[in-house]
């Protein structure tokens, strides 16, 4: 399992570079990225090489943060390849909040961030199923 940063930014134009920019200086690598908006704020998720400092970061300056555990897996880069890690998780009845691809690759799969409501069970379950779950060796990809 991996940590995952959420931030809140306000929906106007410059936020996500200003995030942006404050990690680069500090010399944090963002891995995996993901935004939603609404009229009022964005969410973006990050994965990032070095979550508490990040976490310090961005708390230093204000932002708006929460941190929780998603996972990192695996997936064929074909067609239907998803089905491999979404169709187990299924049969065990584990809903997928949300995923996004991650920046990097450990051969020639593709790997995507999953955010689902029992991650405990899921490791397990897809491990079960042959799917490649990555731990913090993934912040250095």
């Amino acid at each position: 399992m991996l940590k995952q940063i959420s931030v809140v930014l306000k929906n106007v134009p410059g936020q996500l570079a200003d995030l942006s920019v404050l990690l680069g200086k500090e010399g944090v690598n963002i891995r995996a990225i993901s935004v939603a908006d609404t009229s009022e704020v964005s969410t973006v998720r990050i994965v990032v090489d070095e979550p508490a400092k990040a976490l310090n970061i961005l708390n230093g300056h204000k932002f708006q943060v929460y941190e929780n555990e998603v996972l990192a897996v695996e997936t064929p880069d074909h067609p239907g390849g998803l089905t491999a890690v979404v169709k187990p998780l299924k049969e065990a009845k584990i809903n997928v909040h949300y995923l996004y691809p991650f920046l990097g690759r450990a051969s020639d799969q593709a790997i995507v961030i999953l955010g689902v409501d029992k991650i405990k069970d899921a490791e397990k379950v897809l491990k079960r199923n042959w799917v490649h779950t990555f731990g913090k060796e993934i912040y250095n990809l």
